[in-house]
């Protein structure tokens, strides 16, 4: 068991559905968790027209039945079942040759013992509106269940290709039910007040840097992601937008929820390099330090100083570039003093800061200095269209998340 290797480390999950489950998982590594969905989920748009498509459907049956989403699947088969209908839909999809809009919706599909004919690797709809076209669909009776965002082209490009389509529309996205927490989230992402930044849907993506452009704060993340920001999304179509802001996002190799967590995992507990000191293992997350995994909260002044000295281990760093770092704009070195020696209590090890005499201080480093104690997981790194040049919420003691909120409102367990 890994135990609490992200004890410490800040997680920023924007995704609307399965979110709880996502930041559970996160949590129980030992990391802070926040919510701020940046999407919303219009459900039962019109379950009416759905269940009278659907009886179509099972009367004359299609040839082709295109599943683009687990969500959307879900949703059908929800609504399906409500009316006792829900066998026969099953029935139906497996007598059809059924074709996946990437792994989600294979799950999805898996999930109820349908397996698909072929699966969309890349999770777009222009790879089966190709695949089909190629073959050739002239009157061929086509069921696409559409994804949130409605007809991207798939159903139109069928039909003008010759094939009888039957749109299903179980879902649509819509604005974030809390437009305000995801400000928010922009302005502590830019504020470096996280280590990551998770993504889970390219529309969720495209809305997360949508109210980053909108608080003037790109320059800001992009900044962040080249060192201290882990950005990290589902796949290579969840990543799209952020690559098109010029950002450079990671994604694992397997478009899976549990394969997202574990990128984090890695990246943040097993890669991030850790600072043998006299007293442990040393790890500066975004808001807080952990010694051996075990964290300290520090005050904003004192883990800026902690930073510097962390940049370069072992090496003196002088009072003025620590004053350089603190709040405010002293220059009187004695506050530089103080900060070190509430350091130094904060740590509850003294002999972790050096002082050098007239030079400045030093992190007390042993010989072997940083260390990687396990193999990383295949990981993509998305490459971005721009060369770019990281209010505490103390998570309670269970395994629940907060919502990102404004100042002025309440935090939602």
């Amino acid at each position: 068991m890994l135990g609490p290797i992200l004890e410490g480390a800040r997680v920023l999950v924007t995704a609307q559905r399965r979110a709880d489950d996502l930041a559970a998982a996160l949590i129980r590594r030992g990391a802070q968790v926040d919510i701020a969905s940046t999407l919303g989920v219009e459900t039962h748009i019109d379950e009416a027209g759905l269940l009278e498509r659907t009886r179509q459907l099972l009367y004359r049956p299609p040839a082709i039945v295109v599943v683009t989403t687990a969500i959307g699947l879900r949703g059908w088969l929800e609504t399906a079942e409500t009316s006792g209908l829900g066998a026969p839909f099953v029935e139906l999809l497996r007598a059809s040759r059924v074709i996946a809009r990437g792994p989600k919706a294979l799950g999805a599909l898996q999930g109820i013992g349908v397996t698909p004919d072929w699966v969309a690797e890349s999770e777009t709809s222009r790879e089966i509106l190709d695949l089909l076209s190629a073959e050739g669909v002239e009157g061929q009776r086509i069921a696409v269940q559409l994804h949130g965002a409605g007809d991207d082209g798939l159903v139109s490009g069928l039909v003008r290709a010759g094939a009888d389509v039957v749109p299903l529309t179980v879902y649509r996205w819509c604005s974030p039910h809390d437009p305000e927490a995801v400000l928010e989230s922009v302005d502590l992402a830019r504020a470096g007040a996280y280590d990551a930044v998770t993504f889970t849907s390219a529309p969720g993506a495209a809305a997360w840097i949508a109210a980053v452009e909108s608080r003037g704060a790109l320059d800001d993340i992009r900044r962040l992601s080249a060192s201290d920001l882990l950005l990290a999304a589902v796949g290579p179509i969840t990543a799209g937008p952020l690559r098109a802001a010029g950002l450079a996002p990671e994604y694992p190799d397997r478009g899976r929820m549990g394969a997202l967590v574990r990128l984090v995992i890695t990246r943040l507990g097993v890669d991030q390099p850790a600072i043998a000191t006299p007293a442990g293992e040393l790890r500066v997350r975004a808001g807080r330090a952990t010694l051996d995994h075990t964290r300290f909260d520090l005050s904003a002044g004192t883990l800026a100083v902690l930073r510097e000295l962390a940049r370069e281990p072992g090496m003196v760093v002088s009072r003025e570039r620590l004053l350089a770092v603190l709040p405010g704009d002293s220059l009187d070195p004695h506050a530089a003093e103080v900060a070190v020696a509430r350091l130094r209590s904060g740590l509850g090890n003294p002999g972790v800061v050096k002082t050098v005499y007239r030079r400045g201080y030093q992190l007390v480093v042993t010989p072997a200095s940083s260390t990687v104690t396990a193999a990383s997981p295949t990981v993509t790194p998305a490459s971005p269209t721009v060369t770019p040049a990281s209010p505490t919420v103390t998570p309670a003691p269970v395994a629940a998340a907060s919502r990102v909120v404004p100042p002025h409102a309440a935090l939602e367990a």
